[in-house]
């Protein structure tokens, strides 16, 4: 498992720069593992459960437990959009674009995915899992899967149990039930974030994913010039952290010794960004180097294009376990 050690990834407050002028992060930035050590260190009852999913995951993965054999799940998502300008309140037809993109993504149905290197084209995988935005709120009744708030906070951050966007007391938005809905909040986030999700296991009444509005989707707000992260790809890493996947080089201070907990992803020195050239080599993983076009790295969206079978092992294990809920429930 993925100690809670101090990483090189500062946090929130003294991460990259925000280009103010158009919202524009210069280089992609995730909150997951600062998110994930602050509730490790605040609560016992995070910490102990995410033991007992890491175990599993392992026992499942491993085939000390047998796995159930699952059909595509598809997973409603309601979609909270927390706005304080009017730019910020993005519109439906966004929305429905970010859709789309997991719905391509998660089944490998992305053409991109052309852009793997041959050496490990075998192991691109598709997920089994389909996206689509809420027909029933909470209480039964038709929704369109989107919920508009408008707030007086100008941006948002988080530290640990203390999630303002996602508590219409603190200017957000209550999540719905995080067992039968993926919640994602759409906002203007703090310090140039790009986006974070809970991992499976912590506080129901936080979990989710939260995706900068001008990262989310593929129309709208993300159609600035030069913006890297016009593509929809945020919500996939996130959504990837949200089924219990990693940052592809275990987050460990370059130290390369740490892990994402699969077989199949090469080890790595630290995080790529922007649009790496192939072979990136580091950690000694030659001929081939980095798995830089992984969704768990942090490179542009034209430049993530996969997930890898243990990756997709693990998804499956979070689906018969912590996520189980989303299976049985359909």
């Amino acid at each position: 498992m993925i100690k809670n050690t101090t990483d090189s990834h500062e946090k929130l407050e003294k991460s990259i720069q925000n280009n103010s002028a158009s919202n524009i992060p210069n280089r992609r930035s995730c909150g997951t593992m600062d998110l994930h050590r602050e509730l490790l260190d605040q609560s016992e009852r995070y910490a102990r459960k995410r033991d007992e999913i890491e175990s599993m995951t392992i026992e499942l993965m491993s085939g000390t437990r047998m796995l159930t054999q699952r059909e595509v799940v598809k997973i409603p998502v309601v979609v909270h959009v927390v706005w304080n300008t009017e730019e910020q309140n993005i519109s439906d037809t966004q929305v429905k674009s970010q859709i789309d993109v997991l719905n391509r993504d998660f089944r490998a149905l992305n053409s991109d995915k052309a852009k793997v290197p041959p050496q490990w084209r075998n192991l691109v995988s598709d997920a089994r899992i389909e996206f689509y935005l809420a027909q029933k709120d909470p209480n039964g009744n038709p929704t369109s899967g989107i919920t508009r708030t408008h707030t007086t906070k100008t941006s948002f951050s988080y530290e640990g149990l203390d999630q303002p966007v996602k508590s219409k007391a603190a200017g957000g938005a209550d999540p719905w039930p995080s067992d039968r809905y993926l919640n994602i909040w759409v906002c203007q986030l703090a310090g140039g974030l790009l986006g974070y999700a809970q991992f499976p296991g912590g506080p129901p009444q936080t979990d989710g994913v939260v995706i900068l509005h001008t990262a989310f989707g593929t129309v709208g707000t993300v159609e600035k010039p030069k913006n890297p992260f016009n593509l929809g790809r945020t919500a996939t890493h996130e959504i990837g952290h949200w089924l219990n996947l990693y940052h592809i080089w275990g987050d460990d201070n370059r130290a390369c010794s740490g892990s994402d907990e699969v077989n199949d992803t090469p080890n790595q020195a630290g995080s790529n960004t922007g649009k790496p050239k192939y072979p990136h080599i580091s950690c000694n993983n030659e001929p081939n180097g980095d798995m830089f076009m992984n969704y768990m790295d942090y490179v542009d969206d034209d430049t993530m294009v996969m997930f890898t079978q243990e990756q997709v092992a693990r998804i499956d294990a979070c689906l018969e376990g912590p996520r189980s809920s989303f299976v049985s429930g359909q």
